[in-house]
């Protein structure tokens, strides 16, 4: 059934005319006029606090937007993608990778059919092949143990698997290298692999359809140093792990069926780190800390399913994106994680959030008259705060942010972390409340110099502050990000879970290929642009 535009919704104009009235007022003001202002601003959730106090909203802006999501029938989208239903209907998929992270034996079905038992199954050969590796009992081709393990994928074969596993290298086996190769660039596994032992090295292959271009040419380099080093196609079993649906295919590679881990059509790329693609994580922290994670996502899952709008922590978090995406027009939305082992955290999520929700067609095939996703960008502070926070502070336009940040410091030497969470609450300090000429004065601060040290503030942040990194809470951190995604794709009325967009460029691509060998002769029949490119790449070409 086709839906009412969002822009023709009442709840819509309501926003409309709400914005008018209280787009001028200032964080300052709204502070200052109610004092328990924090505490009405802030939702806690097992060991998260989230304080989005520091928003430009009021009491009446959060009723007027939940009653948007109501309206938006998100209640109903949010059962729809948790019992299984094809809501990827555009390549007619469920989309459940919340069944990944169950731990229960309830069932969840997909036409027709239990899902549980597969993934229990995988989650154990996970466990036997981890297991395996990380005591040792993994020999190589010439009896040696494994201590470098290099994931080959890319999109979300690689960024999640990464991103996890560097945020929790506190909880790793150091004893082992996890090391991870994404670019089709020639450098990226020439460096990899420099230094490494052939002996010692395995390699995981992360491809659903093991026909990705990049991930399986950066596959054969691995597997020609492998057969360089041993002269032995044997090697290649003790050398090489698939992850993927194509069973032909990877044998056809040389790696045995018993080194296969398979998953699911129903498992998107980005959302997949809880499937098997979540090995190099398992290896790298064992079983039971995986296993952990799990339950954080899961968790947070819960508290996404069955707690009520108004203190549900994705739910406003995506409004509140929403507020300042389709009203303030604001084009970007930065993530600041102040923890080093967060930070490709902000990389993660631009596939995240701008490879799902960046469409500008809705779901009934019609081009949206609106703004969706914004461009998401991050660093880890403090290193942000010496490089682009000039523009946040004083810039012309508004960038709202999310800081991440952790009550506990996993390595509490002398001072840092006190210093480091000192930034923390500072920045979205002086974000919310600037400086002020009169202030300015007071500090006897030039008259000439004055316009430069003033700080407008009214800068929107939210806060988010955790008690620990653990394997838990960083479960329940990623879901929330995930899950604050899909709402604001119900919202806007878009796909969140295909990626058409991604496909253009590499289809493209393949054609190419074959005219930059200088062999070719057939005229090039691109724009004049690209044909005059490749002319110039094929004549000063080695």
């Amino acid at each position: 059934m086709k839906r009412v535009n969002l822009t023709e919704t009442i709840q819509w104009e309501k926003l409309k005319d709400h914005y008018q009235q209280i787009k001028d007022l200032h964080l300052r003001d709204l502070f200052t006029v109610d004092k328990k202002r924090a505490e009405k601003f802030t939702l806690i959730e097992d060991d998260i606090c989230f304080d989005f106090s520091k928003n430009r909203i009021t009491e009446e802006t959060l009723q007027l937007l939940i009653q948007l999501a109501a309206t938006r029938n998100l209640k109903q989208e949010i059962e729809r993608m948790f019992n299984g239903e094809k809501i990827n209907r555009t390549e007619d998929r469920a989309v459940l990778h919340v069944a990944l992270r169950n731990p229960g034996k309830q069932p969840i079905f997909v036409d027709g059919q239990d899902v549980m038992p597969g993934i229990f199954a995988v989650l154990e050969k996970m466990k036997r092949m981890s297991e395996a590796i990380r005591c040792g009992d993994w020999k190589g081709f010439s009896g040696k143990p494994i201590k470098n393990v290099v994931n080959i994928g890319i999109g979300g074969s690689d960024l999640g698997p990464r991103m996890v596993t560097e945020a929790l290298k506190y909880y790793s086996m150091r004893e082992l290298n996890a090391l991870f190769v994404s670019n089709v660039d020639g450098t990226h596994i020439e460096e990899t692999l420099r230094g490494l032992s052939p002996e010692e090295t395995l390699f995981i292959v992360a491809s659903k359809t093991f026909t990705t271009m990049e991930t399986m040419t950066n596959a054969f380099t691995a597997r020609q140093w492998i057969l360089s080093h041993f002269e032995s196609n044997k090697a290649i079993t003790k050398h090489f792990l698939a992850i993927s649906t194509n069973k032909k295919a990877v044998v056809e590679f040389g790696i045995k069926p018993d080194n296969m881990l398979g998953f699911w059509d129903w498992v998107g790329g980005r959302y997949s780190l809880t499937s098997a693609i979540g090995l190099p994580i398992m290896i790298s922290i064992g079983y039971d800390r995986f296993m952990e994670l799990l339950k954080g996502f899961h968790h947070m899952d819960n508290h996404f399913r069955h707690t009520p709008f108004e203190k549900n922590i994705p739910v406003i978090m995506a409004l509140l994106g929403i507020w300042y995406r389709n009203f303030f027009n604001a084009q970007t939305h930065a993530i600041f994680p102040y923890d080093q082992y967060l930070s490709r955290f902000p990389a993660y999520f631009q596939q995240g959030d701008m490879e799902s929700n960046g469409k500008s067609v809705d779901r009934d095939g019609t081009a949206v008259n609106y703004q969706t996703g914004p461009i998401i960008w991050g660093e880890p502070g403090t290193n942000g705060q010496h490089a682009f926070f000039q523009l946040i502070h004083q810039g012309t336009s508004s960038s709202p942010c999310d800081f991440i940040g952790f009550v506990q410091s996993l390595n509490p030497i002398g001072d840092h972390h006190k210093k480091l969470m000192a930034n923390f609450f500072a920045q979205t300090e002086a974000l919310a409340f600037g400086k002020t000429r009169t202030e300015l004065v007071k500090e006897n601060v030039p008259d000439w110099l004055i316009p430069y040290r003033t700080f407008d503030g009214n800068r929107p942040t939210n806060t988010i502050l955790i008690k620990k990194l653990t394997p838990f809470t960083l479960g329940q951190l990623i879901a929330l990000y995930e899950h604050k995604i899909f709402t604001q794709g119900v919202i806007w009325n878009i796909y969140s879970f295909d990626q058409w967009g991604v496909e253009l460029g590499k289809t493209l691509a393949k054609k190419i290929i074959p005219q930059l060998d200088k062999n070719h002769t057939t005229p090039l029949d691109h724009d004049s642009s690209t044909n005059s490119l490749i002319s110039f790449f094929k004549k000063n070409s080695n």
